[in-house]
């Protein structure tokens, strides 16, 4: 994959491209990097242009050094494909991903084409998740990085069950990439994306664009009900329960994945 840096109103973000054909864009969870769509990338590589982008603060993207909103996360959107000369964009996130991808499809719908969002939420933090979030941030910071208990809190909000026993090479690479996150970078992130984010909702009631909602039946981070009440907001949208699989389905069960997102995509 080609791989370039790219001017945006969050600072310097790194993508991946390759391909050609119609763009569809890739943006992963918090604490991951583009890498997290490597299965997607070669499944749709040979027929489509393919982005992949390590988010603000992220991988090979500029440190964050203050918040952000998610109006911020849409414009950085608007700024890859504008450098990349592209009028539009189909867009699929994940957590983070799925949430400011709503985001910009309310607020830009002539650049975006599909949209698929994934184990995201369109309501504020609530109390508990705030106060759990903010205690990993506190501990983090008193440790001096991500070191291996929160880790494992991390593991445990992000993977579910099935993944815990039948896919050891995910679980690997969860916890190499949590462990890899520069943490003062990385609490910026997830205090703009937790306990910051805003009630999207009724934002989302204005989106044009044909979108597919993506739950995962052992999500401990979003639940099927949360997620079900941000595809209701969205007009006409679909929504996918997917089974044995928890908050990173992209990462759990790519094939999967990847059929849902060519089907609702490309042949819907």
């Amino acid at each position: 994959m080609e791989e370039q840096a790219v001017d945006t109103v969050l600072g310097k973000v790194r993508i991946r491209t390759s391909g050609t054909g119609p763009a569809i864009m890739f943006w992963p969870s918090l604490l991951m990097t583009g890498d997290m769509w490597s299965a997607a990338a070669d499944h749709f590589g040979a027929t489509q242009r393919v982005i992949l982008v390590d988010p603000p603060g992220h991988g090979g993207s500029e440190k964050l050094t203050a918040p952000f909103t998610f109006d911020d996360c849409a414009r950085v959107i608007v700024d890859i494909i504008d450098s990349l000369g592209l009028q539009r964009t189909h867009f699929v996130g994940n957590s983070w991903g799925g949430m400011i991808g709503g985001t910009f499809a309310a607020t830009y719908p002539d650049r975006i084409g599909h949209a698929v969002l994934m184990n995201c939420t369109g309501s504020a933090a609530g109390a508990r998740q705030r106060l759990e979030y903010g205690f990993l941030l506190r501990m983090a910071k008193l440790l001096g990085g991500v070191r291996p208990p929160l880790t494992r809190s991390v593991l445990k909000a992000f993977l579910g069950p099935t993944t815990f026993a039948t896919r050891p090479d995910v679980v690997t690479y969860v916890r190499d990439a949590v462990q890899a996150v520069d943490i003062s970078s990385g609490s910026w992130a997830v205090r703009s994306v937790v306990p910051l984010r805003p009630d999207q909702r009724s934002l989302f009631a204005k989106i044009p664009t044909p979108v597919l909602v993506v739950a995962g039946a052992e999500d401990a981070t979003f639940g099927l009900q949360e997620t079900a009440a941000m595809a209701e907001a969205i007009p006409g949208a679909q929504l996918a329960v997917l089974d044995g699989v928890a908050h990173l389905a992209g990462l759990e069960n790519p094939s999967l994945v990847n059929k849902l997102i060519e089907d609702f995509v490309f042949h819907g």
